[in-house]
């Protein structure tokens, strides 16, 4: 039997993913880096090794939604492109299907710090995408990644900016897909959990997003997530790392274990940062690997050897 088999359809039933059956639901899975770069990474065979030998639940696709390491997202690009991008996504999101596993559409604001300053965009995106998936029920929507700052003038995108932005886009989903479950970053890089349970969003079978970087991101941030759960918010893990914000430095096993007590006390869905070779310590895949399927160990850089213990764990 599959995960998707297993739980079908999922709803958000108090702070909890469930299935249809009130079940509470948790899902473990791996994140793509950009998929505009890394796309070669999603094929049949490589995601197969993932469900059967890294026991993945669900597959993140990350979609940058503006400029990103010399390539152009979906609201700074052409039709082109932007065919190109929602073309990825749905090949993926069959790929995940037929292997019986749930799938994750990320609209990946960064450098946008602010998800209204492409509003437009991500409208368009998600009445195109979820139009083209709602026959599939395995598909999750996160609808702005990490919200965060103006690096220059150090203005800090508010939970009321980001509530502007999501009454506006939650209901595009909602008129063509009822029944789905819908993630919403928080502030700032979307740890601020604790600021969005104080001042929800008015709809069903919303979560909201945590991130974290073990060894850069510890008991303060693990705070804001128990006053979260404590004030009954949905909380899903759509990216956490093993090593420093940045994506490089040591790998902190001990932070990244007292994280992983806490999320798995309380079901909470966890996701990997991400599927790649970019030379970085978060990367799963060794800097000098070329394969994109059947990998091995030796294939694996310290942080996929560790993603595999943490994705085979009950």
């Amino acid at each position: 039997m599959t995960v998707f088999e297993k739980y079908g359809a999922l709803k958000v039933t108090g702070k909890n993913l469930t299935d249809s059956q009130g079940n509470i639901v948790q899902l473990k899975g791996i994140s793509t880096h950009n998929i505009a770069i890394y796309s070669e990474y999603i094929n049949e065979t490589a995601l197969k090794q993932y469900v059967d030998e890294y026991k993945v639940s669900i597959m993140r696709l990350a979609m940058y939604s503006a400029f990103a390491d010399d390539v152009k997202g979906y609201a700074d690009s052409d039709d082109e492109h932007r065919q190109e991008l929602e073309n990825y996504i749905a090949d993926a999101v069959e790929m995940c299907n037929k292997l019986g596993i749930y799938c994750m559409v990320d609209w990946h604001i960064l450098f946008d710090y602010d998800p209204n300053m492409h509003t437009d965009m991500a409208i368009r995106f998600f009445r195109n995408i979820v139009t083209r998936l709602k026959d599939y029920d395995n598909v999750i929507y996160e609808i702005c990644n990490e919200p965060n700052m103006n690096l220059e003038t150090q203005e800090k995108t508010s939970w009321e900016m980001i509530k502007n932005y999501a009454n506006q886009v939650i209901p595009v989903i909602r008129e063509i897909k009822k029944n789905c479950v819908i993630i919403v970053g928080t502030p700032i890089w979307s740890q601020d959990v604790d600021v969005a349970s104080e001042s929800p969003l008015e709809y069903e079978d919303i979560m909201y997003t945590l991130h974290f970087y073990a060894a850069s991101h510890t008991d303060r941030i693990r705070d804001k997530l128990k006053v979260a759960l404590n004030n009954n918010l949905p909380v899903f893990v759509t990216e956490f790392g093993v090593g420093h914000a940045d994506g490089n430095g040591t790998i902190d096993e001990e932070q990244t274990e007292i994280w992983l007590k806490l999320i798995n006390e309380n079901k909470i869905s966890h996701i990997i940062w991400n599927l790649s070779n970019k030379n970085e310590t978060s990367s799963i895949i060794a800097p000098d690997c070329e394969k994109y399927y059947n990998f091995t160990d030796d294939d694996l850089s310290a942080c996929g050897k560790y993603m595999k213990s943490i994705m085979g764990r009950e």
